[in-house]
């Protein structure tokens, strides 16, 4: 049993080094299989579909983006802060590791009714990182409620979830338009290549925040 799930996570493994350098177009059970040292069979051994495998490459890059939120809120008590480094490290993630990134957000892929079995691993990966935003939008918008006065008349805002699917959402379109160049291009700012630049990128998500949740001294 223990060679089996060193095999298995050697397939996973493969597939990782794949996704992370050529994409996710080359993920394939054969060429896994060949990067491993097995046969072309072995995989369906552990996954009986492409489903399955990409699932299982897609599930560690969620323990990886879940570690790099800690890592990042580490130190960091106010909500608004938190979600400021998580906003960074979100769209920093998607740049550096954008296979990767690609793969776990396709649920259009990676979940479906026709792959029940694997349902349940990908919400357990999913939910809890958005969860997280929810609840410290949940916990900003108390504390702005509670630096205000009573007779104050407070504007309407949508269901925490809303907001947060709404500043997700902006994060990756950040990301995405960034990766393309095509934000650089309308900022005047280096075009992609090398590492990200910071400042723009911070300065970028801050917006984003403000957008979706007020500037800050509001």
């Amino acid at each position: 049993m223990e060679r089996e799930n060193s095999l298995r996570e050697r397939l996973i493994d493969a597939g990782v080094d794949l996704v992370m350098t050529d994409g996710t177009a080359s993920l394939g059970l054969r060429e896994i299989a060949r990067r491993t040292g097995v046969s072309h069979g072995a995989p369906r051994r552990y996954f009986p579909t492409h489903h399955a495998l990409l699932s299982a490459i897609a599930h560690r890059g969620f323990a990886d983006l879940k570690a790099r939120f800690a890592t990042a809120t580490d130190g960091t008590t106010s909500p608004r802060g938190q979600l400021q480094e998580i906003g960074q490290a979100h769209v920093r993630y998607a740049l550096e590791h954008r296979g990767m990134f690609e793969l776990m957000f396709r649920h259009d892929l990676l979940d479906s009714e026709k792959h029940a079995s694997d349902q349940s691993q990908l919400r357990d990966s999913t939910l809890p990182l958005f969860e997280l935003i929810v609840e410290l939008i949940v916990r900003y918008r108390r504390e702005q409620a509670a630096a205000h006065r009573p007779s104050e008349p407070s504007d309407p805002q949508p269901p925490p979830t809303v907001t947060a699917a709404a500043l997700w959402s902006n994060l990756h379109g950040l990301a995405q338009l960034w990766a393309w160049g095509s934000l650089q291009l309308a900022l005047d700012a280096p075009p992609p290549g090398g590492a990200p630049d910071s400042s723009h990128l911070d300065r970028l998500v801050a917006a984003v925040l403000d957008a979706h949740l007020g500037p800050v001294n509001s």
